[in-house]
């Protein structure tokens, strides 16, 4: 596993360096972000996560690895048929296929067919949708979910919007937490 996500940092700062396109970049997580995750999941029993936006598997390592110690399982959608492919390779590679599955497909749509309830849902996605998934996957989560949104700092605009949305909503508390590309760290209360 560890030296799958080693080969997946380097990819990424490789493709960062040479200043390829945002669409064709893994555009994946910073490694402690992923041990961040990690860290939110791996102490939960039986702990059910959704992930929107698995790109080409990074993060989706890192949750998978953190919910098979306890049990649980890792819901991953996707959209980019080339990132599909390359996280069905590295899942594998990293010996996690147990503990994720993959949805390939628009989150906008495919999120609706999802019927499950999840513990937690991480969102790294198109950010000019999150405030749309995020009220997607709402009714998804139940009192005391986590809600975990990525690149709330690096990307203001439109993210900002997004963090104030949570942080004014009386029924979740939630906290940018300056890690990385900056998170927005949101507890479901009701």
């Amino acid at each position: 596993m560890r030296a799958v996500l080693e080969r997946l940092e380097r990819e990424d700062a490789a493709e960062r360096a040479a200043g390829l396109p945002q669409e064709v970049r893994a555009r994946a997580v910073a490694p402690t972000t992923g041990r961040f995750l990690f860290s939110l999941v791996a102490p939960q029993a039986d702990c059910e996560v959704l992930e929107i936006g698995g790109s080409r598997g990074y993060s989706s390592i890192w949750l998978a690895a953190g919910v098979r110690n306890l049990g649980g399982r890792l819901l991953s959608l996707e959209q980019d048929p080339l990132k599909i492919a390359a996280w069905r390779q590295n899942v594998a590679e990293a010996g996690l296929e147990e503990w994720a599955e993959l949805v390939e497909g628009d989150a906008r749509e495919t999120l609706a067919g999802v019927e499950d309830v999840f513990d937690v849902v991480f969102i790294d996605a198109e950010k000019d949708d999150y405030e749309q998934l995020f009220q997607l996957a709402r009714p998804k989560l139940e009192p005391g979910a986590l809600a975990v949104a990525d690149n709330v700092l690096s990307h203001p605009d439109p993210l900002a919007q997004y963090s104030a949305s949570r942080q004014a909503d009386p029924t979740v508390v939630s906290v940018t937490v300056p890690l990385d590309r900056g998170i927005e760290l949101t507890t479901i209360l009701t």
